[in-house]
């Protein structure tokens, strides 16, 4: 009988994990379609996955794996490590989601990662790129250009953050409570 109970666990634990991995990677597909610039899923992806999975290596894997695959598709770029960096902070602020995730944290966390995304990528653009020079009203220009992108970025960030976040919520309430997952509904994985 324990041996069934351990195998069901087991079940339900694989089916949280693909279903999971699964929106991560429809997130990540959804950027190579067109889109308006910057209002994309991976902000949220990120968040997403580093609530979502306790092991360090999974939670930052999923995502930074999910946003290469959708760079060979648009393609590479010379600040590529500057953004995967901001990005892999995205994941760390999700991991600060996991403690308890409640829609202040998510909105919280959203807005953290958007901010900065938009603080790291637009000081790398003015401080690696020609666009601007580097003085302080080159800085300010830079950042000034960037405010529109800084609101797609929030509304792409905060609209799929709803969609994941609430999307897995929904599928969670159709799947009994396994062993495996914690009090925090973080993932040992």
């Amino acid at each position: 009988m324990k041996s069934e109970n351990e195998n069901n666990d087991r079940h339900l634990y694989l089916l949280r994990f693909l279903i999971a991995a699964l929106m991560i990677f429809v997130a990540a597909a959804l950027r190579i379609l067109p889109h308006p610039l910057n209002f994309t899923p991976i902000g949220a992806m990120a968040i997403f996955a580093g609530s979502l999975f306790r092991n360090r290596w999974v939670a930052f894997f999923l995502p930074l794996t999910a946003l290469f695959a959708g760079d060979l598709f648009v393609g590479l770029y010379k600040l590529m490590f500057i953004v995967y960096a901001s990005f892999a902070f995205s994941v760390a602020i999700g991991r600060w989601v996991a403690q308890s995730r409640t829609l202040a944290r998510i909105g919280g966390a959203v807005f953290l990662g958007a901010l900065q995304f938009f603080v790291v990528t637009n000081f790398a653009v003015w401080a690696f790129s020609d666009f601007y020079p580097r003085t302080s009203a080159g800085l300010v220009a830079c950042f000034t250009s960037g405010i529109p992108y800084f609101s797609n970025t929030l509304a792409g960030d905060l609209l799929y953050a709803a969609i994941l976040f609430g999307g897995y919520a929904l599928a969670e309430k159709f799947l009994a409570p396994a062993a495996s997952v914690e009090k925090d509904g973080a993932y040992d994985l």
